[in-house]
């Protein structure tokens, strides 16, 4: 067998490869490098800042009793749902009846009193006229009626008294919510009408409910410029929207808006505190509960978005490279901003018009002429609790 001679002649190399059964070498490619460009995205988003939030009751009471007693009988089941005016306790009523109908009899005899005083009253006037009683008489007689009216508003004011205390025997609901459970049971001696009252149950409202969450003052300074430039409402003024999500659910089903926000920053923590009130008919939303919120960041706006791996670093500094009508790539700084999905919002740098290197970057070099092969760059589709969403 033959074999195949030195490659000793470079110009040989192509006829020695042929004869040997091997083909030659591709010769290297002629022209500028092949680069993938589109223009940017746009769509009207808005962004959302997230946050840990607690829920919290908008009304909360301590049920307590108003008057000394024996409890006589309670009318609720623990942790029920009552309407406000509901029966809740009986204190035993009997002392408070008695003192009641007593001072109605002080009233009848009050009553009396004064009629006999106005009797007097009258004829001690007659008497005078005629000059057969004295000045004196008469006045002593006009004061009895006097006393005599205020003994019988006295005597009303008692029965009044007395019949509040009777209706504080029957604790009512002061307001629609769940009602915890009964903290003193039939039988036991309650105080009430001072500081010290027994505590008898508590109640939370529920629908609409709070939460409360707390921003650092990075955030706090942001929401203040946004709201001096225009480009967002202040909390104070404005019932922004927010976002709740509780820890077994999936997206931010329930929303509500902007209620509060406190008139300082906390010297120990450096954050602010905002609340949020959120409609819950079912309940579902319960005081004491975290909760991931969302708060509207900024926005609507017009967002430019690129692949975030068509963005470029050279140290702190982002870029891109863009292709013009002469083909010839130019680098352009840009400032990024939130990623959604696998695009990168671009603050700063970019317009709607540009065509931007999305594939190909390796083979870009600005200055350099390129062959763009035209691409598309797809809008982020919605996601259930993405920190942002388009607007339509």
């Amino acid at each position: 067998m033959s074999r195949c001679p030195p490659n000793r002649w470079s110009f040989a190399v192509p006829l020695l490869l042929a004869a040997c059964g091997q083909p030659p070498p591709q010769q290297p490619q002629q022209g500028p490098p092949a680069v993938t460009v589109a223009s940017p995205a746009v769509v009207q988003m808005m962004d959302w800042d997230e946050y840990t939030g607690r829920l919290a009751a908008v009304d909360s009471v301590e049920v307590r009793a108003r008057v000394n007693g024996w409890l006589q009988s309670v009318h609720f089941d623990d942790g029920a749902i009552v309407e406000q005016g509901d029966l809740l306790f009986v204190i035993d009523p009997r002392p408070y009846e008695a003192v009641h109908n007593q001072a109605k009899a002080e009233v009848t005899r009050a009553r009396v009193r004064l009629e006999l005083a106005g009797n007097d009253l009258a004829r001690a006037r007659r008497l005078f006229e005629s000059r057969a009683i004295s000045e004196e008489e008469l006045d002593a007689r006009t004061q009895e009626q006097k006393e005599a009216t205020a003994a019988l508003q006295a005597a009303e004011a008692g029965v009044a008294a007395s019949a509040l205390d009777v209706e504080f025997t029957r604790v009512r609901a002061p307001i629609r919510g769940r009602i915890g459970r009964e903290l003193v049971t039939v039988g036991n001696l309650v105080s009430g009408g001072s500081a010290g009252s027994t505590l008898l149950t508590t109640i939370v409202s529920l629908d609409p409910i709070h939460v409360y969450f707390t921003a650092d003052e990075r955030a706090f300074l942001r929401y203040q410029r946004l709201a001096r430039e225009g480009a967002r409402p202040s909390s104070r003024d404005t019932a922004n929207p927010v976002r709740i999500q509780l820890a077994d659910e999936q997206g931010f089903p329930h929303e509500g808006r902007m209620d509060f926000v406190d008139n300082r920053v906390d010297e120990a923590t450096g954050t602010m505190q905002g609340r949020a009130v959120v409609p819950n008919p079912d309940g579902v939303l319960t005081p004491g509960l975290f909760a991931r919120v969302q708060l509207l960041g900024e926005g609507p706006y017009e967002a430019i978005l690129v692949p975030d791996a068509a963005i470029g670093t050279d140290q702190a500094q982002r870029f891109v490279y863009l292709v013009g009508d002469d083909n010839v790539v130019r680098r352009r700084a840009v400032t990024p901003g939130r990623l959604v999905q696998n695009l990168r919002v671009v603050r700063e740098g970019l317009s709607a018009g540009d065509r931007v290197v999305i594939e190909g970057l390796q083979r870009a070099r600005p200055g350099s002429p390129v062959t763009p092969e035209e691409g598309r760059i797809e809008p982020p589709e919605p996601q259930p609790g993405a920190p942002w969403s388009p607007q339509t």
